[in-house]
């Protein structure tokens, strides 16, 4: 990853390709806890219909097994598109809204969760959101609170075939992880399941490979889960999950400060780390791809863009090709990020308030000197070459736009919806 966004949270974080780790060994190693209180459902019958009551707290594993006689066939698969509904949460945030964009081009029915005020800081009201996600059904409402959830899904009046969560915590903090990346995304999936859902596709991160940060830790229980709940309880409900690598908009940071004429910053040699970057718009294709191929069920698919690994100094010596001129780098020791966050982690111990910034110094610590590719177990070593790649957007193009157009809507953080 590049020196903006370590930078970005550690100062102020606003934060068949085949399948990898999909057993349970890289469970086991983390210690993923699948025993954490969720809700499910008791099914009632009646001469007319079903209706569903709250019954008691369990984990996803222990979902009824009721549930899966009333939901739909996975015969959804041979359903035309414009037949099938396709439950979207997280579709107002960074990714969310080009995956409601590309699964409303290949004709899918999108219904498309949001906040009332969605976008960063709530600066979208409920019009803005329905011109943002035109062509979808949109449907406002509260993915933190299942009740709410459900209730909003119900009114819709319309079964649930495939669930795509692109939900992501707005901060990477220890609260708002758990509360979005495990809370929020098990809503879905139950509200989901219990109006008909048989396929969850599910946005996370190439980096829980290697799970240090709390917002790693919230994503892979709820992976944890979910591979339980298709594999050993619900043998009709399948999984894909989708786990990218860096995203373009997290690279594009010092553009502008380079086209200004300062030298482009990274830390220690400039080679700690290296990614294959992906487009929105690639990743996006990508996710709609999950939602109807068959190859990608029951899978975890780690993605990345066309072309070579970069490190931050090619990102830095593409930037400089382009405009032009000789490269001019910063070199910053890494250790400084080291004893920062040694001393946040002291005054913790003390003011346990400070944990939150502590946290957000080790997400800029892990994302300046870990590799976003693929985490050979054989080696122990980042992988260019076992990293997939998917797509035709380049981090060059990428530079050449931001060049021309600026950072617009390309603001980091605050992807809760």
């Amino acid at each position: 990853m590049s020196l903006c966004a370590s930078f970005n949270v550690f100062a102020s974080y606003s934060p068949k390709p085949k399948s990898f780790f999909r057993d349970s060994k890289l469970v086991s190693q983390i210690q993923v806890n699948s025993s954490a209180l969720t809700s499910t459902f008791q099914i009632h019958e009646s001469s007319t219909n079903l209706r569903f009551r709250r019954r008691r707290l369990k984990p996803i594993s222990s979902l009824d097994a009721g549930i899966s006689e009333i939901a739909t066939s996975s015969s959804f698969r041979n359903k035309n598109p414009s037949d099938i509904n396709v439950l979207v949460v997280g579709s107002t945030g960074y990714i969310g809204r080009f995956v409601v964009k590309e699964l409303i081009k290949r004709g899918f029915n999108v219904i498309a969760v949001a906040r009332e005020k969605s976008g960063i800081r709530g600066k979208n009201d409920k019009q803005e959101t329905l011109n943002q996600l035109q062509g979808a059904n949109v449907c406002f409402s509260d993915v933190t609170q299942l009740d709410a959830l459900e209730k909003s899904v119900e009114d819709l009046g319309l079964g649930i075939d495939v669930v795509v969560s692109c939900l992501a915590s707005r901060n990477g903090g220890i609260k708002d992880s758990w509360k979005i990346d495990y809370e929020a995304t098990k809503n879905s999936l139950f509200a989901g399941k219990k109006f008909g859902a048989k396929h969850f596709v599910l946005l996370s991160a190439i980096c829980v490979q290697k799970p240090l940060l709390e917002f790693q830790r919230a994503k892979l229980k709820f992976e944890a889960e979910l591979m339980d709940l298709a594999e050993s309880q619900d043998p009709s409900f399948t999984y894909s999950i989708v786990r990218p690598t860096a995203f373009f908009k997290s690279l594009g940071g010092q553009v502008e400060i380079v086209k200004d004429g300062k030298p482009y910053v990274m830390f220690g040699d400039g080679k700690l780390c290296a990614c294959k970057p992906i487009s929105e718009q690639d990743l996006a294709a990508f996710i709609a791809d999950c939602v109807l191929e068959e190859d990608k069920i029951n899978q975890v698919l780690p993605i990345g863009g066309p072309g070579k690994a970069l490190t931050p100094m090619e990102q830095g010596e593409i930037l400089f090709r382009i405009l032009g001129r000789e490269p001019k780098f910063l070199k910053v020791p890494i250790e400084i990020m080291d004893f920062a966050i040694g001393v946040l982690d002291f005054l913790a111990k003390i003011f346990p308030s400070v944990g939150e910034a502590a946290e957000f110094g080790k997400i800029g610590r892990y994302y300046a000197a870990e590799s976003m590719l693929i985490l050979d177990p054989e080696t122990g070593e980042y992988s260019e070459e076992k990293t997939p790649s998917y797509g035709k957007d380049t981090l060059e193009d990428f530079f050449k736009k931001v060049i021309r157009e600026g950072m617009a809507g390309q603001e980091l953080g605050e992807q809760f919806f």
